[in-house]
């Protein structure tokens, strides 16, 4: 039988025993609040070797098949051999590519198949919010692989991170069909993959504040990654964060509102640095000269680093960064400096002359047929092994024409 708390304290006064009355209160550990917890340390899925099996996947919103294809036959090109997700072309309510059922069963298929090794998303656009409470860390750190898209794929690179997982924010199959995957952006997404690490100098931007940080990059598409603010899937909780931000169609208020979420959940505080990136097409409906300009007028106020003018986003060059990687990062008036901790073959891409090499790389949609399959396979298996110091393309290397 249980005696009641009253009459056990009544007794104990009556005994003497009890000098005076003190409520009597069951003690409730606190919960650890998620900025608490220690530093994650993500796990670096292996990088891929010619040959290797990548699934296309559409978990945002869907894409003509003729894409699908084209972009199938770049990976071809490039030495890889594509899987399709089997609900690849579906629709759903106009553009979603599948219900969210179909759209995670692909993903949960692409991630459990021990034959494939990386994911290359198709597109972005919206709906993959609807995974939060599908999907937990389980699903991603079961059989860690590489994960590449940007936009709305900035859910799945946050989920991957807070799961111990690595991921590539980077150019989608869509990305690679304009220049047919030989443009500066593909070809270092490319060689990511094959294991040669960018490590990336970027010319000085008139909004940049100087120092030096390190810290696990985390973010991508601010619209994307702050409705995840107080999740699961809120990489932005984790301590000692480079912050990496992008937009694309949004006015600068909107972007403000944005950020001043962040401020209020105390997710700057918690920021070592910050990668701003591309602001396409987005309105200066404020008195401001830049989005930069307006953003630097928050970031000035916590003394941290804050490399402006990164070329990753939505515009035309889109380098591709190692989300959940240890990163430092090295903000001067000449330049600023990234470094990815995740150990490959380092190489040195001066990002700011991408703009350059796009305008060499050649143009067409549609690229339909492999011309030298088993040439670029042993060309990209060497340059694996070797650990190439340079980005290089196969048609720069005359084995493709």
């Amino acid at each position: 039988m249980k005696i009641p708390k009253h009459i056990v304290l009544g007794a104990l006064l009556l005994a003497g025993c009890v000098h005076e009355t003190v409520p009597v209160q069951e003690i409730v550990p606190e919960e650890a609040s998620p900025a608490a917890a220690s530093p994650i340390v993500c796990t670096v899925p292996d990088f891929l070797e010619p040959g290797d099996t990548i699934a296309l996947l559409t978990p945002s919103y869907t894409t003509p098949m003729e894409n699908v294809d084209s972009a199938a036959a770049v990976l071809r090109s490039w030495g890889f051999e594509p899987v399709i997700g089997p609900n690849v072309g579906k629709s759903f309510r106009g553009d979603y590519a599948g219900t969210p059922a179909e759209r995670v069963s692909d993903l949960r298929w692409a991630l459990n198949d021990p034959s494939i090794k990386a994911i290359l998303c198709i597109r972005g656009g919206y709906g993959t919010i609807r995974f939060v409470d599908m999907m937990t860390e389980a699903d991603f750190s079961a059989s860690p692989k590489w994960l590449v898209g940007y936009s709305d794929i900035t859910t799945l690179h946050e989920m991957e991170t807070r799961s111990g997982v690595m991921s590539i924010h980077g150019a989608m199959g869509n990305s690679l069909l304009k220049y047919n995957g030989e443009d500066p952006s593909s070809t270092t997404m490319r060689d990511l993959l094959l294991g040669t690490v960018p490590e990336y100098t970027v010319d000085a931007h008139p909004q940049n504040i100087p120092g030096t940080a390190s810290g696990i990059l985390v973010g991508g598409n601010l619209c994307t990654f702050t409705p995840l603010l107080g999740t699961w899937a809120d990489a932005t909780a984790e301590q000692d964060i480079i912050l990496f931000i992008e937009e694309v169609g949004e006015n600068m208020s909107h972007i403000d509102r944005l950020v001043n979420m962040l401020i209020l959940n105390g997710i700057l505080d918690r920021c070592r640095g910050v990668i701003l990136g591309e602001f396409t097409e987005c309105d200066a409906n404020l008195e401001f000269d830049s989005v930069e300009q307006m953003l630097c007028s928050y970031l000035d106020d916590y003394g941290i680093p804050v490399c402006c003018g990164f070329p990753a986003g939505h515009d035309t060059v889109n380098l591709p960064l190692v989300m959940g990687a240890p990163v430092s990062l090295n903000v001067t008036d000449s330049l600023s400096t990234l470094r990815f901790h995740v150990g490959g073959f380092p190489v040195e891409v001066h990002a700011s002359a991408a703009d350059t090499l796009l305008m060499k790389a050649p143009g067409g949609m549609g690229l339909q047929e492999t011309k030298a399959p088993d040439l670029v396979r042993v060309y990209n298996f060497l340059k694996y092994y070797s650990g190439a110091k340079a980005i290089v393309s196969s048609r720069k290397e005359g084995l493709v024409r």
